[in-house]
C-alpha cells in the first residue's frame, strides 16, 4: 500500500524536475579525464543529470532541470566557448518555464569551471567551487553537504573516478538529500579510455533505484575499475612497461581482494618489474585463497610472457620453500 502511494505521488510530480540532487563535476589536469558524480532521491538520476565528452567537458544539469542543457553545453564547448561563456549562452537561449530554478555546473577541457544556482531552486541550494571542480546541490540538509564534498575531493588521492566517489560519499554522509536516497551515477570520460573499441567512457555506472545507492555504486565502481585495470595490464605487458603494468595489477588485486588469480597475476608481474619480495607476498596470498595453487601457478608460468621467472631456479626454489605448508 505504501509503495502504491509513493508511485501515485511520483505520478503527480511535475515532469522536468530533478528533486533533491547533489553532484560534482571535475577535471583531472594530469590525465585530462573529465567526470560527473551525482546522487538523488530521484529515479535514475544518471539518465538526466550527468553529461560529458572526452576532450570537451563535463556538465551537471539539475534542480528545475532543463535536460537539454547537457548536450547543448557540450556542443557549445566543442565550438571553442569557455565554461562561463557556455553557461551564459544556455541561460540566454532557455525559453522554457522555470529558468530561475535551474542549477548547472560546467568544467571544460582547459580546466575552466562555471556554476549557477538559480534563486528559485528549492532550499537548501548552493554550490562550492574549487580550482578543478564544482560541487552543488538542491533540497539538501544544509551547506555542509557541498563543503564536505569539496574537502573530500581535494583530500582524496588517486584517479578521478575515486575522487568523485569520495566526494559523493562525503556529501551523503553529511546528510545529502533531505528527502532520502534512491539513485546515483558516475561518468568519467577519457579519449579511447573505455572498454572495447573507440569508446571514451572510462567509467559509466548507474544505480537507478536502490535502498542504499552509495553502497551499490561502490560495488559497481570496484568492478568497473578492476575490469579497466585488467585490460591495461595486458596492453602494458605487451609493451614491456613492467612498472606501469605492476601499478595496474596492484589495482586489480585491490578491487578484487578475494580473487586468487588477481594475486597470482600480481606475483608474476611484480617479479618482471624487479620486485621479488612483492611477488612472494602476492603468491602467498594467492595460495591462501586457492587450495589448488600449484596447478594455477604452473598454468600461468607456462605463458611465454612469464618464462623469465621459471628460468630463475633460485627464486622458484625459494618460493616453493616459503609457501610450503
Amino acid at each position: 500500500m505504501k509503495r502504491l502511494f509513493f508511485l501515485l505521488v511520483l505520478m503527480l510530480m511535475p515532469f522536468g524536475t530533478a528533486y533533491a540532487t547533489f553532484s560534482i563535476v571535475a577535471i583531472d589536469p594530469a590525465t585530462g579525464e573529465l567526470g560527473v558524480a551525482v546522487a538523488s532521491r530521484y529515479f535514475a538520476v544518471g539518465a538526466v543529470v550527468p553529461w560529458a565528452e572526452a576532450g570537451v567537458g563535463a556538465v551537471a544539469t539539475q534542480a528545475n532541470v532543463n535536460v537539454g542543457y547537457g548536450p547543448r553545453a557540450l556542443e557549445l564547448l566543442k565550438q571553442g566557448l569557455t565554461a562561463q561563456q557556455v553557461l551564459d549562452r544556455l541561460l540566454a537561449e532557455d525559453a522554457f518555464d522555470g529558468k530561475g530554478g535551474r542549477q548547472i555546473a560546467i568544467v571544460d577541457a582547459k580546466g575552466n569551471v562555471a556554476v549557477l544556482t538559480g534563486s528559485e531552486a528549492q532550499d537548501w541550494k548552493g554550490h562550492k567551487q574549487g580550482a578543478t571542480y564544482s560541487a552543488q546541490g538542491n533540497i539538501l540538509v544544509g551547506p555542509h553537504v557541498v563543503e564536505a564534498m569539496g574537502r573530500a575531493f581535494e583530500n582524496t588521492r588517486g584517479e578521478l573516478a575515486e575522487r568523485l566517489y569520495a566526494a559523493l560519499k562525503a556529501g551523503d554522509d553529511a546528510g545529502g538529500d533531505r528527502r532520502g536516497r534512491q539513485s546515483a551515477s558516475i561518468l568519467v570520460v577519457r579519449k579511447r579510455g573505455g572498454r572495447n573499441t573507440n569508446n571514451d567512457r572510462y567509467v559509466f555506472i548507474n544505480v537507478d533505484d536502490h535502498p542504499e545507492p552509495m553502497q551499490e555504486l561502490r560495488r559497481l565502481l570496484n568492478l568497473q575499475l578492476m575490469i579497466n585495470h585488467s585490460g591495461r595490464v595486458g596492453a602494458l605487458l605487451r609493451e614491456n612497461k613492467f612498472p606501469e603494468a605492476l601499478a595496474s595489477a596492484e589495482r586489480v588485486a585491490h578491487y578484487a581482494p578475494n580473487n586468487p588469480d588477481a594475486h597470482l597475476s600480481l606475483g608474476f608481474i611484480a617479479y618482471l618489474a624487479g620486485e621479488p619480495e612483492k611477488a612472494l607476498r602476492a603468491f602467498r596470498r594467492a595460495k591462501e585463497l586457492n587450495p589448488d595453487f600449484q596447478r594455477a601457478w604452473d598454468a600461468m608460468a607456462a605463458r611465454p610472457a612469464y618464462r623469465k621467472i621459471v628460468e630463475d631456479k633460485p627464486f622458484v626454489e625459494r618460493m616453493q620453500k616459503e609457501l610450503r605448508p
